[in-house]
C-alpha cells in the first residue's frame, strides 16, 4: 500500500493527485499499466515530486510531441517496463476555411466540449492558421468527435483521424539571454527575462499571472533557483539556467526564453 496520507500532505491539487494514488494502488495489485486521462501542466509537476521518492512504482508521461502541456501518465510497478507506445492517443484534423472567420485555441475547445467531451479527455490543440487545427484526444471517443465535430465558430469542418506522424507542431522558439541582478527575486529576474518593466511585472505577479514551476505565485520577492520555469499568461516562458556570483557580489543569471 501507498503512503496515501503523506502523499497528499501539501499538495495543491488534492482530488487529482488523491486519484493518481488510487490508480498507482491499482497498478501495484494488478500488476498491469494504468493510464491516466490527460492532466494538466501544474498537476503533471506536482505528480512527477509527489510520486519521485517511492521506489514501488514509476510514472512516464507523454502527450504526443515533446513540448506538449498536456500529457497522460502511464503508471506500473517498478518492475514492469514503461514505453511512451504504451500511453495511447488519437490525433485528430480539424479541416476547414477560417481565412474570413479565424479561430482561436479558444474556439477550438469550446466546439469540441460542446460535443459533450470533458477537458480531460482532450489533449493539446494545435492551431493551423487558416486551414483549421489537429487536437490529441484519448483514443476511444476519436470517433465520436470525427462524426460530432461539425463546426467551429460559422465555418463547416470536417473532423477526420490521422497519423501520428502527421501531427504539425512547432519546437519553440528560443532566445538565450543573460542578466545581472542584486537578488534572485522573481519580479527582477522576470522583468529582465520577459522585456517588462518592473512594476507592470509586480502587477502581474500579484494579479496571478504567472506560476513558478507550474505553482501559482503572488509574491513579488520569491526567491527563484536556478532550474525554475517561469511560465507567464500571453507571454511564454522563461527557464532559469546556470546562476553565478560577480566580484561585486551580484547574481549573473542565464536566461532561457521560450515563445
Amino acid at each position: 500500500m501507498l503512503p496515501r496520507e503523506e502523499l497528499l500532505k501539501r499538495v495543491e491539487n488534492r482530488r487529482d493527485i488523491a486519484r493518481l494514488a488510487d490508480l498507482a494502488e491499482q497498478a501495484l495489485k494488478t500488476w498491469e499499466i494504468v493510464v491516466t486521462d490527460f492532466l494538466s501542466p501544474p498537476v503533471l509537476a506536482e505528480a512527477k515530486e509527489v510520486f519521485a521518492p517511492l521506489s514501488a512504482v514509476q510514472l512516464l508521461s507523454w502527450g504526443g510531441y515533446p513540448q506538449a502541456e498536456r500529457q497522460r501518465i502511464a503508471i506500473a510497478r517498478e518492475e514492469i517496463p514503461l514505453e511512451k507506445s504504451q500511453i495511447t492517443l488519437a490525433i485528430l484534423e480539424i479541416a476547414g476555411n477560417f481565412l474570413f472567420d479565424s479561430a482561436t485555441h479558444r474556439d477550438f475547445l469550446g466546439a469540441i466540449l460542446s460535443t459533450g467531451l470533458v477537458r480531460e479527455k482532450i489533449g493539446d490543440i494545435i492551431l493551423k492558421g487558416e486551414r483549421g487545427a489537429q487536437v490529441i484526444v484519448v483514443p476511444e471517443l476519436a470517433d465520436f468527435l470525427a462524426s460530432n465535430l461539425v463546426q467551429v465558430r460559422s465555418v463547416t469542418v470536417k473532423t477526420k483521424p490521422i497519423a501520428t506522424e502527421e501531427l504539425k507542431f512547432r519546437p519553440p522558439q528560443k532566445k538565450e539571454m543573460t542578466t545581472v541582478e542584486a537578488s534572485m527575486r522573481l519580479d527582477a529576474i522576470a522583468s529582465a527575462g520577459f522585456g517588462m518593466s518592473r512594476s507592470k511585472m509586480v502587477q502581474a505577479i500579484s494579479n496571478g499571472d504567472l506560476r513558478i514551476n507550474w505553482k501559482e505565485v503572488t509574491q513579488s520577492s520569491y526567491t527563484l533557483n536556478a532550474g525554475d520555469l517561469i511560465s507567464m499568461r500571453g507571454k511564454g516562458r522563461l527557464e532559469v539556467g546556470e546562476v553565478s556570483v560577480t566580484k561585486k557580489q551580484r547574481y549573473r543569471i542565464h536566461l532561457t526564453r521560450y515563445k
